[in-house]
């Protein structure tokens, strides 16, 4: 005979009910049944859509590419140099007819076609050809009045602006602009624009050199040389770009210099200077013009 189950006391089962683990739900379902997906994974994947939609995600990526280009010494003070011209950026079409403040706008692109020339050294080829077409970009945008490309008169006023920038005397660039500038209504291709801005830059550097070399000869109490020893310097840096008439590329000219043998140039200065004639002096400015001068005559003119 079966027995019955005797019916326990209303406090032993409420202790019972206490002591029995909670049923958990199952992760990852909810009440229907459904697959749940979970907040932080669809927080993140949203943030990441947002980060693409706003263009962060590719501003992020040129910026680092332009890093590994340039390969600046101070990579944090590059980067906040870069996002601070960001601003600069204007849109390709200049918005409907023409926008207000024209010269101001035009002044950004110039400012900004600037900074990106200056990212990278011309010695590296590859980083300062990119940077160049960039430049040449923003330069080209246009108004939907006008056709896209790039005028002579922005592409000289861009020349001038990398000379005055580059502190050299007014009556050293001149020379070189008068020869490689445009007319105003003139269209200037991309290379054409490669070559002026490669001719001003690797010019500039070329002065700074013989800034530093006529330091060595000057006397510095009067700042001025010995015009047969500052001559005799010009001869030789004359005969040292003349190996380069082959060269198809200011920067040959500029290798050319920069390996002119301290031997050589010891050697002209002393014959010059065991003349027994009086020398009158030379100026500073003197002497970088008639530097500047051999360079600039082994540069073709725009034709």
């Amino acid at each position: 005979m079966t027995a019955l189950p005797v019916p326990l006391p209303s406090a032993t089962m409420a202790a019972v009910e206490k002591r029995r683990p909670a049923m958990a739900p199952t992760a990852g379902f909810m009440d229907s049944g459904r697959p749940s997906v979970s907040r932080a994974a669809a927080s993140a994947e949203s943030e990441e859509d947002f980060l693409r939609q706003v263009g962060v995600t590719e501003m992020l990526r040129a910026a680092l590419l332009k890093v590994l280009e340039a390969r600046p010494e101070e990579p944090i003070a590059f980067l906040a140099h870069y996002f601070e011209h960001m601003g600069l950026r204007s849109p390709a079409d200049g918005g409907a007819g023409e926008p207000p403040g024209q010269l101001l706008l035009q002044q950004q692109r110039l400012g900004r076609a600037l900074w990106h020339l200056r990212l990278a050294h011309h010695s590296q080829r590859t980083a300062f050809n990119n940077n160049v077409n960039v430049a040449y970009e923003c330069l080209s945008a246009s108004g939907r009045r006008k056709r896209p490309g790039l005028d002579g008169r922005t592409y000289s006023e861009l020349l001038r602006r990398i000379c005055r920038d580059g502190a050299a005397p007014e009556a050293v660039v001149a020379p070189l602009l008068r020869k490689i500038q445009c007319r105003d209504h003139e269209a200037v291709p991309l290379g054409v624009f490669r070559a002026g801005m490669l001719t001003c830059f690797v010019l500039l550097e070329f002065v700074a050199q013989a800034g530093a070399l006529f330091h060595l000869l000057e006397d510095p109490a009067l700042a001025v040389a010995d015009r047969r020893v500052g001559q005799a310097v010009l001869d030789t840096l004359e005969g040292a770009l003349g190996t380069g008439d082959g060269a198809t590329t200011p920067a040959h000219y500029l290798e050319a210099g920069s390996r002119l043998g301290p031997d050589s140039l010891a050697l002209a200065m002393d014959r010059a200077a065991a003349g027994r004639r009086p020398s009158s002096p030379m100026t500073r400015e003197e002497f970088l013009e008639k530097a500047a001068a051999l360079f600039i005559a082994k540069v073709k003119p725009v034709s």
